[in-house]
C-alpha cells in the first residue's frame, strides 16, 4: 500500500525564459531511499532547492507528511522534519567539527538576547545536553577522533560526513541528499552509504541525487529520472536497466545543474 511521506504536485520553476521544472510530480514512499538521476543541466539540484525552501515554486504545491509546506522557508522545514545536504560542504572553517554540529539545533536558549543574562541555569543545562547530543552523532558518523579539529583542516569526504552529522541533529524523518559520494574516496563513501542504510533501517527517509550509478542500483528502492526539468522515469532498479527511454536521456549531457 502507497504510504508517502513527501508528495510533490505539477511543481514548475523558471530562471527567467527558462523553464528548469516543468510541471513535475512524484511521491517519496515513508522509510525508502530513492535515487534522482538524470544528465547534467536536468534540474535535479533546483528541484533539490524548490522543494527544500531555497527557490519558491511558479505553480505546484509540496506536501511533508501530510501538510502542505509549498513557499515554506528551509528553516520551517527543518524544524518539520526535512533536511537536506548541499554538493559542496560549506562548514563553519574555523570552528571544530563538534561546534559545528552543536550549532545545527534550532531554539537554542542561549541565541535569544536574554537567555545569557536572565536563564543562565537553563542555558548550560541545553548546552550540555546539546554537547551530549552531538558527540553521540559525531561517533555515529565515525568522526569522535575528530571532534576537536577545526572543520575546515578535515577531508572533503569527512566534511560530508560532517554535513550529514549535523543535520541529523535535527531529527529529520526525510534527508535529501545532493550528491553525497561524489569526489569521496572509496573507504569515505563506503562508511557514508552504511550510515544512509543504517539510518534508513531506523525509519530515516531519503532521496538522493547522485551519478554513480552502482550506488543507485545498489542501495535505491526506487529510482527517479530527470531530463530537461521533467520526469521521464519512475520505478525500480531493475526496471531502470532495461528501460530505453531512460537510457536514451540519460547519455552524454556535459552542462551544468
Amino acid at each position: 500500500m502507497s504510504n508517502p511521506i513527501l508528495k510533490i504536485k505539477d511543481l514548475t520553476h523558471d530562471f527567467g525564459p527558462f523553464r528548469a521544472i516543468d510541471n513535475v510530480s512524484l511521491e517519496i514512499e515513508r522509510g525508502s531511499i530513492t535515487g534522482l538521476i538524470g544528465p547534467n543541466g536536468a534540474g535535479k539540484t533546483t528541484l533539490f532547492n524548490v522543494i527544500t525552501g531555497g527557490l519558491k515554486p511558479k505553480l505546484g504545491s509540496i506536501t511533508l507528511d501530510d501538510i502542505d509546506v509549498t513557499g515554506s522557508v528551509p528553516e520551517s522545514l527543518f524544524l518539520r522534519g526535512l533536511g537536506r545536504t548541499f554538493q559542496i560542504p560549506r562548514p563553519f572553517a574555523k570552528m571544530s567539527v563538534l561546534e559545528n554540529v552543536m550549532l545545527a539545533p534550532k531554539g537554542q536558549i542561549g541565541e535569544k538576547l536574554h537567555g545569557p543574562f536572565f536563564l543562565r541555569g537553563f542555558v548550560k543545562n541545553q548546552e550540555i545536553a546539546i554537547r551530549r547530543r552531538a558527540m553521540e552523532v559525531i561517533d555515529f558518523m565515525t568522526l569522535g577522533p575528530l571532534a576537536d579539529h577545526p572543520a575546515g583542516k578535515i577531508s572533503g569526504g569527512q566534511m560530508k560526513l560532517l554535513e550529514l552529522a549535523r543535520i541529523l541533529m535535527g531529527d529529520p524523518q526525510v534527508i535529501l541528499l545532493d550528491e553525497p559520494a561524489a569526489g569521496v574516496n572509496p573507504t569515505l563513501a563506503g562508511t557514508l552509504i552504511e550510515k544512509i542504510e543504517e539510518l534508513n533501517r531506523l525509519g530515516k527517509t531519503f532521496l538522493i541525487i547522485e551519478h554513480d550509478m552502482d550506488f543507485i542500483m545498489g542501495h535505491c528502492n526506487t529510482v527517479i529520472a530527470l531530463t530537461q526539468g521533467q520526469v521521464v522515469f519512475q520505478g525500480t532498479p531493475e526496471q531502470a536497466q532495461s528501460n530505453q527511454v531512460l537510457l536514451d536521456a540519460y547519455l552524454g549531457a556535459k552542462e551544468n545543474d
